[in-house]
């Protein structure tokens, strides 16, 4: 399987199914589609990165890092159309190679804590549970994992 990475923006147009398709699963499993906490994507930033990933010539996959601080990237978005094929885990690592490369010492992330799989994800990826951050403060739906990168 040859996975392609390709940086875009969260408007390119072949990316449009798969962040719709996650935001109904969302909405559905948990009552909240999450596209308010991406509404302020900045596309001038030189340290805020989107990507796709594209198998055999069909999308199906994205994910996004931006900046928290200087230091710390946030990650969102993650999507994989299809499990267990590897999906994710290339769009994780080519988010966390980026985040390196731009300076970032730290990625953090939110999710639901109802959402076991992605819980299981990030701590299979060596991700642990850290303080609500930011507007999660306080949130008790959510969960929120960090990583060191340096």
């Amino acid at each position: 399987m040859v996975l392609q990475i390709i940086e875009t923006t969260p408007a390119d147009i072949e990316v449009a199914p798969l962040i719709e398709a996650l935001s109904a699963e969302l909405e559905k499993r948990f009552g909240d589609n999450g596209e308010k906490s991406f509404q302020d994507w900045d596309n001038e930033s030189n340290k805020a990165v989107f990507i796709k990933a594209i198998l055999l010539g069909e999308v199906v996959g994205c994910g996004a890092i931006r900046p928290i601080s200087n230091d710390v990237a946030e990650l969102k978005r993650m999507y994989a159309k299809y499990n267990r094929k590897g999906i994710g885990k290339n769009v994780l690592s080519y988010l966390e190679n980026k985040a390196r490369d731009l300076g970032y010492q730290k990625i953090w992330l939110e999710t639901r804590k109802l959402n076991q799989e992605a819980c299981s994800f990030y701590l299979k990826n060596n991700y642990k549970k850290i303080s609500n951050y930011g507007k999660y403060v306080g949130n008790e739906k959510a969960i929120c994992f960090g990583k060191e990168i340096k």
